[in-house]
C-alpha cells in the first residue's frame, strides 16, 4: 500500500523519510516512560506521613523529569495508599511488580507494612528502597531491598551518645509506641545506654492513635529522671508533649525521627517543645546545595516545610536516578548500581554506600527545637556507632 518511487525522490528524499521514520520511533519510544513504583499510607492513621512522602515522591519524579528523565526517557510515578495495612501493602507489591511492571520500587511507608511486603519485591527481583523503616528484618529479606535512613540498631545507639555525652544524662525513663518502629529503637536505646552505666528507671510503651497520657506522665514524673526518651510518632508525641508541659514534667526530653514533622508535630506542640532534642536524618541548617534547593522546592511547591520522612523518600528517588543514568535501567542494573554508590551527596547526608545487606551508611543529625523549629544541634559520625550490621 505505501510505496516509494526511490528513482524520483532522490538521496534527499531518501534522508528526509529517514528522519521522519526516526522521529516517529523516537516519540513511540518516549511513550514507554521508565516506571519506578511507590506505596505509602496516605489514608488512615499515618496520613500525615504518607502525604508529605507523596508529595516529596512526585517533587522528586517532575524534577528528574524537568532534567530530562533518564538518558532521555521520562520517568512515571505509579503510586498506591497502603493505608497502613501489610495485607494492602502485600497486594500493592504484587501489583506493582506484575501489571504495572516497574523497575524498582520507594517504600514510603511504616516498618511492618514494609516489611511484610519486602518478600514479594525480592522474589520478583525488583529492587525496593526503604525511606525510613527501621526494622532490621526489613533488609533482610533478601539482596534487591535497601535501606535509605538509619537501621534502628544505628539510631538507637546514636540517641544513647546523645544522652549520655550531650546530654550528660545519668537516669532515663522509656516511653514507647508499641510496634515494630518503638520496639526496635527503644530495645536498641535501652541496651546501649545500660552498658554505659546508666540507669533505666522505668520502660512504658502505648498504642498508636493514644491521646491520654497524664497518668504515665505523672508516674515519670514522680520518678524524676534526668532526661525521659521518647519514641513516638508526631501525633502522639505532640500530646506527650503539651501534657507534660501540663502538669510539670521537667526532664529533658529526647527523641527520635518518628517526631520529625512540620505539620502534625511542630504545628500543634509549638515552642512546648522548645528544648526538646531528636536524633534524624534531616539537618535543615546544613549549607549544602542540596539541602536548601530541596527545602526551597519543597516549600514552594506544597507550602510547608518539608520533614525527615519526606527527604528520605525524595533522596530514594534521586539515588535511583543516579544509579539509572550510571548504570542502566533494568531491576537488575539498578540492584547492581545501589552496591556501587560512593558517597552520594543526598539531601539526608553524605552516604558512603550501601553494605552487602543494603544498608545505607550516613552520619547521624540531631536537631534541637528552638522557637517552635527544628535547627542543627550535633552530627554523631563516629564509625562505631553510624556503621550498619552486616549481618
Amino acid at each position: 500500500y505505501f510505496m516509494l518511487n526511490f528513482k524520483k525522490i532522490g538521496l534527499t528524499g531518501l534522508v528526509a523519510v529517514f528522519l521522519l521514520v526516526s522521529s516517529f520511533l523516537v516519540v513511540c519510544g518516549a511513550e514507554k516512560p521508565i516506571k519506578l513504583g511507590f506505596f505509602a499510607p496516605i489514608t488512615g492513621p499515618a496520613a500525615a506521613d504518607g502525604e508529605s512522602c507523596l508529595h516529596a515522591a512526585k517533587l522528586a519524579v517532575k524534577l528528574i523529569n524537568e532534567r530530562g528523565g533518564i538518558n532521555g526517557n521520562l520517568v512515571e510515578l505509579v503510586y498506591y495508599d497502603d493505608g497502613l495495612s501489610p495485607p494492602q501493602a502485600v497486594s500493592i507489591a504484587q501489583k506493582l511488580t506484575t501489571k504495572d511492571k516497574v523497575v524498582a520500587a520507594v517504600s514510603g511507608s511504616y516498618s511492618h507494612t514494609t516489611r511484610a511486603s519486602a518478600e514479594t519485591y525480592q522474589n520478583a527481583k525488583i529492587p525496593m528502597i526503604s525511606a525510613y523503616g527501621v526494622h532490621p528484618d526489613i533488609t533482610k529479606t533478601g539482596d534487591y531491598i535497601f535501606r535509605q535512613s538509619f537501621v534502628g540498631t544505628v539510631q538507637g545507639r546514636a540517641a544513647a551518645e546523645v544522652a549520655i555525652k550531650l546530654l550528660g544524662g545519668k537516669t532515663i525513663s522509656v516511653i514507647h509506641v508499641d510496634n515494630d518502629f518503638g520496639t526496635v529503637l527503644a530495645k536498641s536505646f535501652i541496651e546501649n545506654a545500660e552498658k554505659r552505666g546508666v540507669k533505666i528507671l522505668s520502660v512504658d510503651s502505648f498504642s498508636i492513635g493514644e491521646r491520654e497520657f497524664t497518668p504515665v506522665l505523672t508516674k515519670i514524673k514522680r520518678e524524676n529522671p534526668d532526661i525521659m526518651f521518647l519514641v513516638a510518632y508526631a501525633g502522639e508525641g505532640a500530646q506527650i508533649i503539651l501534657q507534660a508541659d501540663e502538669i510539670g514534667l521537667t526532664a529533658q526530653m529526647l527523641g527520635t525521627e518518628g517526631v520529625d514533622s512540620t505539620m502534625q508535630f511542630l504545628k500543634v506542640a509549638g515552642e512546648k517543645a522548645d528544648g526538646l532534642v531528636i536524633t534524624t536524618n534531616l539537618n535543615r541548617d546544613s549549607e549544602r546545595a542540596e539541602v536548601q534547593s530541596f527545602m526551597k522546592a519543597f516549600t514552594e511547591e506544597y507550602g510547608y516545610a518539608p520533614d525527615m520522612v519526606g527527604a528520605s523518600v525524595f533522596d530514594a528517588f534521586m539515588v535511583l536516578e543516579y544509579v539509572m543514568k550510571n548504570y542502566g535501567t533494568s531491576p537488575q542494573e539498578i540492584q547492581q548500581g545501589l552496591y556501587k554508590v560512593k558517597d552520594f551527596p543526598a539531601v539526608t547526608g553524605i552516604i558512603k554506600g550501601y553494605n552487602e545487606l543494603g544498608e545505607v551508611s550516613k552520619s547521624v543529625q540531631v536537631q534541637k527545637v528552638v522557637n517552635g523549629e527544628f535547627h542543627y544541634f550535633a552530627e554523631i559520625t563516629d564509625p562505631e556507632i553510624v556503621t550498619p550490621p552486616n549481618l
